[in-house]
């Protein structure tokens, strides 16, 4: 997903049993069609980068408490024009955490969501199109909270929902890792043979 046609390429594979999904593809590969879709004057929506970033045992994740939305999110940001979303994604949880231990877990979407962002000083209401990938680092590294946050915290699964007021793009999320998390340990049942 290094470039926009890598990006619609992977949109137009990209496999989930959330109905909400199925729904957002439809909108990305339409916005995609558009030459500035990468950048955040691109309105009425732009391309946006999120890292799902989560612990090496995979029972936490790392949120933000991000300071203009007063919201426990995943870290993430704009492209600001750069097409190749690894890169966004990565660079926004780098620069959000100062994680150094930051490792892609690998080169597919691990989920996707369109939302709205609400007016702010002379940015008008607009849309997020939010392509999240899934990171990897260590929970005993420590982390580094920056002026575009309250706070960081690495959250257990089971809190996410009362941190996050139910929202249901990080409930989708939080549920993708614990599937996850189940393919991890049949799989090391499995190799035990």
């Amino acid at each position: 997903m290094t470039t926009r046609s890598s990006l619609i390429a992977h949109l137009q594979g990209y496999q989930t049993t959330y109905a909400d999904e199925h729904y957002f593809i439809r909108q990305f590969l339409a916005l995609l069609q558009h030459p500035d879709s990468f950048q955040r004057t691109h309105l009425p929506g732009h391309v946006t980068g999120s890292a799902w970033v989560i612990n090496e045992d995979r029972d936490r994740v790392l949120l933000t408490h991000h300071a203009k939305l007063n919201r426990w999110l995943q870290p993430g940001g704009h492209a600001d024009g750069d097409e190749n979303i690894i890169s966004v994604a990565s660079r926004e949880a780098l620069e959000e955490t100062g994680l150094k231990s930051l490792r892609l877990f690998d080169e597919n979407i691990f989920d996707i969501d369109v939302h709205l962002i609400p007016a702010h000083k002379e940015m008008s209401a607009h849309y997020h199109y939010d392509i999240r990938l899934l990171l990897e680092a260590s929970s005993e590294e420590a982390f580094t909270v920056t002026e575009e946050s309250h706070a960081l915290a690495w959250i257990h699964l089971d809190e996410i929902e009362t941190i996050t007021e139910k929202n249901s793009s990080i409930l989708r999320m939080r549920d993708k890792t614990r599937d996850l998390r189940s393919e991890t340990k049949t799989k090391v049942s499995l190799d035990n043979f």
